[in-house]
């Protein structure tokens, strides 16, 4: 186990990947191409255009980023399977009725399946009102980013299991106007600025907002900060969704694609070290015992408080995306002056990412180019590259922040 805290960045990741890319020209293995080697060689790198995208236009169509178009996505080719354990989901009816879209795994009771995700807001801030927060370890998707400040937050998709309880649940930001849209979930909340509440309330999923008004809801009655003391039952919002006619299956024409069988075109790193701008920093370390990565936290080990058992997810993702502060839409104002404006991330069109599963490390692009799309991954050649079949994280990063992260063999 390697030990926790500031991780050496031994290598630059451009090195990293260009000497992988040298490494990779064995046959049956895509090559991944490193951006810098890309250039001499006449492969389409997707350009995105970093031009402000006025936020009230995401609430009725995605203003697509300019950027040059990557290849048409194939079909990842895996060796041929020798074990029914092997297993390879690249479109929709791949799933089958039993296997959660979401993360890939096989559910022995569909009824779980038949309900609609819920996108919950977790706080990360201040650690010891907030940590150790409850259910991360059982959603499907989490999504951490920056707010409006250097703090970050979380948006948790719970849909393929059931916490006891989840929370502390905190305010929603403009990233939430983008997840339910992609997952056709409901999104579960404690309330927001005006600006993000009046885009939030004229989306295609308004009927679908849980508030903190809502059934499900309750106070822990501890002692610190009353905004950090509210927490749902995910069972009665999924109770109050039904109320509403809201809770159904939800309806996907595309997805993630997931493998059993990890693809070439990878360098191996087994750890990675993020730094969100002097806030917090996160240690994600692989477990090759139980092929999972373990998270620390500002160096401590990061536990679930349900299960008291470190959070731990089976694909990371470090996801480059454009950030913007939305200067119509004020987070924190005191005395008629706006302290904080809104953070707004592009997760439409297309960028950078990293995916690590299975002890490896993908460079990818992320492509989303509709609002009913997943977020997918592709490598310069336009094949696929799938998931590990379990739950993820997406580390969202500004994209031109590359000394945010770093990986270590």
């Amino acid at each position: 186990m390697v030990v926790p805290g500031k991780l050496k960045s031994c290598l630059l990741i451009a090195i990293i990947l260009f000497l992988v890319a040298c490494d990779n020209d064995n046959a049956g293995n895509t090559k991944l191409v490193s951006l810098e080697e890309s250039k001499d060689n006449d492969i389409v790198i997707p350009t995105l255009a970093l031009t402000a995208v006025p936020v009230a236009s995401r609430t009725q169509a995605v203003p697509v980023a300019t950027f040059t178009p990557i290849p048409t996505i194939t079909q990842i080719t895996l060796p041929s399977a020798t074990s029914d354990l092997r297993v390879t989901l690249n479109s929709i009816e791949d799933f089958g009725e039993m296997r959660n879209p979401l993360t890939g795994e096989l559910k022995d009771n569909d009824s779980v399946l038949n309900r609609r995700p819920i996108a919950v807001k977790i706080s990360n801030a201040p650690a010891k009102h907030v940590r150790p927060q409850s259910g991360l370890n059982d959603a499907d998707l989490v999504f951490e980013h920056l707010t409006e400040g250097s703090i970050t937050r979380f948006t948790a998709v719970i849909y393929g299991d059931t916490p006891e309880k989840i929370g502390p649940i905190r305010s929603a930001r403009l990233i939430d106007l983008e997840i339910p849209v992609m997952y056709d979930a409901a999104l579960a909340y404690s309330g927001s600025s005006i600006g993000v509440s009046r885009l939030l309330f004229d989306s295609d999923f308004s009927d679908r907002i849980l508030r903190s008004n809502a059934s499900g809801y309750y106070r822990s009655g501890e002692n610190k900060p009353y905004e950090h003391t509210l927490y749902a039952d995910p069972e009665k919002l999924w109770g109050a969704l039904d109320e509403r006619g809201q809770n159904r299956a939800p309806s996907y024409w595309s997805g993630m694609s997931f493998s059993t069988e990890p693809p070439g075109g990878s360098f191996q790193a087994t750890s990675v070290n993020i730094r969100y701008r002097k806030f917090t920093e996160i240690d994600w370390i692989y477990d090759e015992d139980n092929n999972r990565y373990n998270r620390w936290t500002d160096g401590v080990e990061h536990r679930d408080a349900n299960s008291g058992l470190q959070v731990n997810a089976t694909n990371i993702v470090i996801l480059l995306a454009p950030h913007q502060f939305n200067r119509s839409i004020c987070e924190n104002q005191r005395g008629g002056q706006c302290l904080a404006y809104s953070m707004e991330i592009h997760l439409w069109g297309q960028g950078r990412a990293y995916i690590m599963r299975d002890g490896q490390v993908y460079e990818v692009f992320w492509v989303r180019h509709t609002p009913g799309e997943m977020l997918t991954f592709a490598d310069t050649h336009g094949t696929k590259i799938p998931l590990q079949i379990g739950n993820t994280w997406f580390q969202v990063i500004p994209s031109d922040e590359l000394e945010a992260f770093s990986f270590q063999e």
